[in-house]
């Protein structure tokens, strides 16, 4: 008879939390760490190809020394970085990821603009293998970054409408940092590289 009452009793308590929005929650939680894991593996498949690049291009670029310690440091920043599922909700360290990869990114087009000097670098083919590798990467990014930010405006928007509010506030969800809002456009257009540097005959 227990037996009976207790299942009764779990059975109401699983409708209970389904109706008010509980597995709903769960659900685009997972969704939105997911999402960012995705996202992460993109950045981590990035920094791995930076060294590599910066091998490739040392023997090249004499007098770009500044260029190669700008990669490099702003590599080792994001190395520094290291962000979990639990700092999705803090929009401290979401800035400060941000920010160290954004200083990669600025690294990575100084150094393919610098790259338009060298002529005979272009035509390395470990050089051209690694920025095709680079541009896909940065594709990659683009495509997984779209889907994060999806994935967390449809959280956001769930824990904020009635009557999941409710369930979010007793059990403690709130809404998670959105990352890249601030670069919207950047985000859902293809990226594109851009060489600013004029070329110089060597």
């Amino acid at each position: 008879m227990k037996r009976w009452i207790w299942l009764a009793a779990a059975s109401v308590v699983a409708m209970m939390l389904s109706g008010c929005g509980y597995n709903e929650i769960q659900r685009l939680d997972e969704q939105v760490n997911a999402a960012w894991s995705q996202t992460l593996n993109q950045y981590e498949r990035r920094a791995d190809l930076v060294p590599k690049l910066v091998a490739s291009v040392n023997a090249y670029m004499v007098n770009e020394r500044a260029v190669l310690t700008q990669v490099t440091e702003a590599r080792a920043k994001v190395g520094e970085i290291k962000l979990t599922a639990a700092d999705l909700d803090d929009p401290a360290r979401m800035a400060q990821f941000a920010q160290a990869q954004g200083a990669l990114s600025s690294g990575l087009s100084r150094l393919l603009a610098v790259s338009e000097n060298y002529p005979v670098l272009k035509s390395d083919g470990l050089f051209r293998d690694l920025m095709s590798q680079l541009e896909g990467t940065e594709n990659r990014i683009t495509v997984e970054r779209e889907r994060y930010v999806r994935a967390v405006q449809a959280y956001n928007q769930t824990i904020r409408q009635f009557p999941t509010l409710l369930t979010a506030k007793v059990f403690g969800y709130v809404p998670k940092a959105q990352y890249g809002v601030d670069k919207a456009e950047q985000i859902t257009r293809d990226p594109e590289v851009r060489f600013d540097v004029p070329v110089q005959t060597k």
